[in-house]
């Protein structure tokens, strides 16, 4: 574990993947650790995972993909919803944005950037966008819109509320573009109090959505939702030509049929949330600046960089952007992981800044 200056282990939180996976998780791969399973996610565990998934989505009919990564999930997914010739939309902080390697673009695909507010892209803006675009008599010559990409919760930890996802899921599907959304943080989503967006909303309202392990109390996998599987006819060869079908493919059905049976994926969202909202509510009361609140596992602290530097020997956190020449903006992220104790512990450090 990394160290302070002083010895002691820095406090965790520099993202939500940082610890392994929940206990439960961890007691049911150890359990079944010997037993011998067909391969490439066609096991009765990931049968299983599938119908829980289906039901909890209010979606029989939905086929579910299980793959490792999200990066690995979004690059192909988004290559699968393409032809050649076509592009994504994206909020110019969508993670496919910024923060995949350009994983996208790898697979001959653009990210066609619009200016996101707080993380977010809007109806009337994309509506905007595509209409510009239809009205350019040169539009031949460019690469073409074919789907919208969002994240629920945002790189902001924002969220969608119901309102704004229906409305842009009407645009999409009037101008004939799949909507498709990454949840890899979505238990935290699901879990906000700020939340009115359920897992039946988004089977209902996108065209391919994915629930987040990794970040959500798996060791590691995400879990692919497509409520009309002839969106992706062929899908399980598509994953097998980028490299992202897993041999032992009951590693991950085995995880989110244990993450699915009862509570236990929002659960351990709710963990995460509950103690981003101590420390929300730290900061305002003494006097902090937050960059914006949301509901979610996301804190963005507002400090001098001088400041900056002092959190950083005793905190595992990441500098996220720029506030002015003098201020920098910190991230902090809790997750299902998260103590009480760790959660004093910051906001000692944090009182001691001030």
């Amino acid at each position: 574990m990394e160290e302070s200056c002083c010895g002691e282990a820095l406090i965790p939180l520099a993202s939500d993947y940082m610890a392994g996976a929940l206990p439960a998780v961890m007691e049911r791969l150890a359990r079944t650790n010997l037993e011998a399973t067909p391969g490439y996610g066609t096991d009765s565990y990931c049968e299983s995972a599938r119908a829980k998934i289906r039901a909890a989505c209010a979606c029989p009919d939905a086929a579910v993909h299980f793959l490792v990564g999200g990066t690995q999930t979004n690059a192909t997914v988004i290559d699968a919803l393409l032809r050649p010739y076509q592009g994504v939309l994206a909020a110019d902080t969508g993670h496919i944005a910024g923060h995949e390697a350009g994983a996208v673009e790898a697979s001959g695909h653009k990210v066609l950037i619009l200016q996101g507010s707080r993380g977010k892209i809007a109806a009337e803006q994309v509506d905007a966008w595509l209409e510009a675009f239809y009205a350019d008599g040169n539009n031949a010559h460019a690469v073409q819109p074919g789907m919208v990409y969002i994240s629920q919760p945002t790189e902001y930890g924002t969220l969608y509320s119901l309102e704004e996802l229906t409305a842009l899921s009407a645009v999409c599907r009037r101008r004939g573009l799949p909507l498709y959304a990454d949840g890899a943080r979505l238990a935290y989503a699901l879990a906000s109090s700020a939340n009115d967006v359920s897992l039946a909303d988004l089977a209902r309202l996108c065209d391919v959505f994915y629930i987040g392990g990794t970040k959500c109390g798996a060791l590691f996998g995400e879990a692919v939702v497509v409520p009309d599987s002839a969106r992706l006819p062929c899908f399980f060869t598509t994953i097998k030509q980028h490299g992202a079908l897993l041999a032992k493919g009951r590693l991950l059905g085995l995880q989110f049929d244990e993450l699915f049976s009862g509570d236990l994926y929002v659960s351990g969202g709710r963990t995460g949330v509950q103690a981003a909202d101590r420390i929300r509510s730290f900061l305002a009361e003494k006097g902090f600046e937050q960059l914006l609140v949301n509901g979610t596992n996301q804190v963005f602290l507002v400090l001098e960089d001088s400041r900056c530097q002092e959190l950083f020997r005793k905190v595992a956190c990441s500098f996220w952007e720029r506030k002015d020449a003098a201020h920098s903006v910190v991230r902090l992220v809790t997750s299902w992981a998260s103590s009480a104790q760790d959660i004093d512990r910051l906001l000692a450090v944090l009182d001691s800044l001030r």
